[in-house]
This record gives C-alpha cells, structure tokens and sequence, in this order.
C-alpha cells in the first residue's frame, strides 16, 4: 500500500464532512513510507547495482529485543481481572514481534475488539493507522484501515474513532476501487460480507480516551519536529543505512568480480553434438571461460589463470567504521552491528554507547508500559459495555529484566572484592545477590546468635 497516497484520499473524504485540523502532515507520511520500505529491504535506493543490507531490520529488532528482554507483565485482582490477564498475556506472548514493527515504523496500536469468541486484539502497524488529531499528549481523532483483495477490486475500511467531551464515536466506512493508493466509491459497510456484522456508526459516553493503547517511540522526529508521532529507531540514520548499502554492494562486487577463473582455450573443450556445447573438465563451467586463442609464439598460452588479490581488509574496515556510526545515530552500543573485536574505541567510549543504549532502552520500556496500560484499559471499557465478566477491579504490573541496564556480572564481581577486602560483610552479600533477609543470610553463615542484626 502507498501509505502517503492513502493518507491524501483519506483526508479529501473526511474533508467533504468535516474540518480537521490535522496532526499529521504529508511530510511525515512520507517519512512512515520510508521506514516501512527500508524496514522491508525495498529503500529507493535499491536497484540493479545496489542491494539491500539489511540492517534496518537488524537495528529495529536489536533494540525490540532488548526492550522486552524477559518482560513479566500481569493483571490482577479478582475474577475479571484473570478473565483480561486470558487476553493480555496473548499480548504478551507476541510483544517482541509488535516492538519490532514499531521500532521499524515510529510506533503500534494495541487495539481490542469484540467477537464471537470474546475479545482479540488487533496490531495496527504506523502504516495502517491515521492519528488525525492531538489534545496534549493524547490522540483524540484518528483513523484506522482495512483492506483486502477481491478479483479484481481492492475493499477499504476506514473506521474513525472520535473522543469529544467524554463521548466516544466510531464509524466505519466502506470502499471499493480498482486502482492502488485510492479509495474509490464508497459502499455500505454491511454490502461486504466480511464487515456485514459491523455497526456503521456507535457513540458511548463516559469516557476519557479512546480506547487502544498506542506505543510511540520516545525519539524525537529530527526531519519533522513538529510531528506528535514517534519515529523509527533508525530515522536518524538514514544516509548512512544508504551508504552502507552501497558499501554492501560493492563488497559483493569485490567478491564476485575477483572470482577465480581460468582462461581456457576452446580447441581444448571436447565439443558435443548432442547438446550443442562443449564439455568442461569436471563439468565445472563456471570456473572455466572459453576463449578463441590463435596459434603462434607470441600468442598467449592455451591456458591462463585469472586469480586476482581481493581488497577485503580495505572494504570490511569501511564497512566497520561505517557500522559504528548507525549504532550511534541508532542508540546501539558499539559492538552491536560492528565488529565487536575492533578496538578503536577506548574504554570510555565503549562505556558512554552502552550508557546511552541502556537509557534509550530504558525510555522504550516506559513508553511501552504506558501503551499496555492503556491496552488493559480498553480490555475493561469493552468487557463492562458488553458485560463479558463479572464486575471487579484489576491492576497491571510489570517486571522490566534489569540486565541490560546492568552488567549483572561485573557489579557481583566487585561486590566479592569487596567481601574479600572487608569493605562489605558476606551477609551482606548473600542477602544482595541470593534474595535472602538479614536475619537469613546471618544464619546461613552460622553467626552466633547474640550477633545484633542491625
């Protein structure tokens, strides 16, 4: 789908009903069509010289990884809560690959919906989703789309959410077109059989937010500042994921071109009728290339090889060099992508790109939380309008895996110098690193038992 094309059909429709006054420009729905085609290896770049790298991909899901490292995440409470937590955990089982999508895209909708089995939940991608308009921080119009092939007629949904005073509207609207990146004539929705149960148009009062959780990247839009949404984790390494594609390509090149080969002359092939060619030695044609030599002393000989030196060293410390720039512009520690063995980094350095991975980490996994909270929210709004649980209250918690803030390992090693130097008491550190309280580690110590646990 050309996500910028959709997004100007989108706003000529609701423009005929409506003034909006529209958070998104067409300038950042270029930016989200950008992300997705590099995300997707297909930057416009791409060509018959220049290949794709993949680092996009690489970079959005590192940092995916990292953000849900071991995430436990529950909600509570009473017996609706354990009927949500059915649903949320679902959630939670596929949060790697949603991050992923957002990471790559700007951002992710976590939204509900009812069904015959329940609830289920949607994952709406930065390029299926409209923000149409802000209050603050909150997103109070927005659009979201369906689409599906038929023959020949592409169907589009747009279902608009609108949150006014505590009053929540939703209605959905049908297309059918023949023609990409357009929404063409306008159908009722209940005419296509796959949105025939959906109500065109439902308005519910009592509420503060629409009901979704929206994960936004916590980074700053460098190309277009002014833009409420987030951007993709590698927005601000554009130009040099283009550079290291055609780096890419041309280390490929190196290789390819280089390939050892040996100059044959054809009198030498055996030749045969029967399949009209001619017959290399071990049937290794692609080693061997047929040429037309002449007889005489100051020809070349019959047989010549092709073998020459590859300039890798040269390619592959660009290529690195050029790897630790992207883990900069992207908030990766060095090492990540790069050579891990390269030592052109001091100690400081080093220490300063893991610092500043684990604070952009660490701001992922607050903006995430937020979103899933506002997720178990929505679950909530949909199970008390339609009833689907028992009434009750419910609390969500979380618990982030520390170990990428913290080098686990190092921090317990110093903590054992200090032991053996007497800086800090063994039970101290058992009840540090084993969980245990201060009257436990004492007594697993075997201290006397008039020792006053202070």
């Amino acid at each position: 789908m050309n996500y910028t094309n959709m997004y100007q059909a989108l706003r000529k429709i609701l423009d005929k009903d409506e003034q909006i006054d529209y958070a998104m420009s067409g300038r950042t729905a270029a930016h989200i069509e950008l992300w997705s085609k590099m995300y997707e290896g297909r930057p416009p770049w791409v060509n018959e010289t220049t290949q794709s790298a993949g680092i996009a991909a690489a970079v959005s899901g590192e940092l995916a990884r990292l953000t849900v490292l071991e995430v436990k995440s529950e909600v509570s409470g009473s017996a609706k809560a354990s009927y949500m937590d059915e649903v949320y955990q679902k959630v939670i089982e596929k949060l790697r690959i949603q991050v992923e999508y957002a990471d790559a895209k700007g951002g992710l909708v976590f939204k509900p919906y009812v069904n015959a089995d329940g609830i289920s939940i949607q994952y709406i991608q930065a390029d299926n989703f409209f923000p149409l308009e802000f209050d603050t921080e909150k997103i109070t119009k927005c659009a979201f789309l369906d689409q599906f092939r038929k023959n020949n007629e592409i169907y589009s949904r747009i279902e608009v959410h609108t949150l006014k005073e505590g009053t929540l509207n939703i209605r959905n609207r049908a297309f059918v077109s023949k023609t990409e990146g357009m929404l063409g004539t306008e159908v009722p929705v209940e005419s296509v059989a796959r949105w025939s149960d959906l109500a065109q148009e439902i308005t519910i009062a009592g509420t503060d937010k629409l009901p979704f959780g929206y994960f936004r990247v916590p980074l700053g839009n460098n190309q277009d500042s002014e833009s409420p949404l987030g951007a993709a984790v590698f927005s601000r390494a554009v130009e040099h994921l283009q550079e290291a594609d055609r780096r890419y390509s041309q280390i490929n090149w190196e290789y390819e071109s280089k390939e050892t080969a040996v100059h044959i002359a054809q009198s030498l092939l055996k030749y045969r009728k029967d399949t009209d060619s001619f017959e290399y030695p071990a049937g290794k044609k692609r080693l061997y290339r047929a040429v037309e030599y002449n007889t005489g002393a100051t020809d070349k000989p019959f047989m010549d090889t092709f073998s020459p030196d590859i300039r890798d060293t040269s390619y592959f410390n660009g290529w690195n060099h050029l790897m630790r720039m992207i883990e900069f512009d992207c908030n990766l520690a060095y090492g990540t992508i790069s050579d891990p063995n390269n030592t052109d980094k001091t100690a400081e350095e080093i220490k300063a790109s893991k610092q500043r991975s684990y604070s952009f980490v660490q701001s992922c996994q607050t903006a995430l939380q937020h979103a899933l909270e506002d997720l178990v929210d929505a679950i909530a709004f949909w199970c008390d309008l339609y009833h689907l649980c028992p009434s009750g209250t419910y609390q969500t918690s979380f618990d982030w895996d520390d170990s990428i803030v913290t080098d686990v390992e190092s921090e317990r090693q110093s903590d054992r110098l200090d032991v053996s130097m007497g800086a800090m008491s063994l039970w101290e550190y058992r009840a540090k690193w084993y969980g245990e309280t201060k009257e436990q580690a004492k007594a697993a110590i075997q201290l006397p038992e008039d020792t006053v646990v202070e």
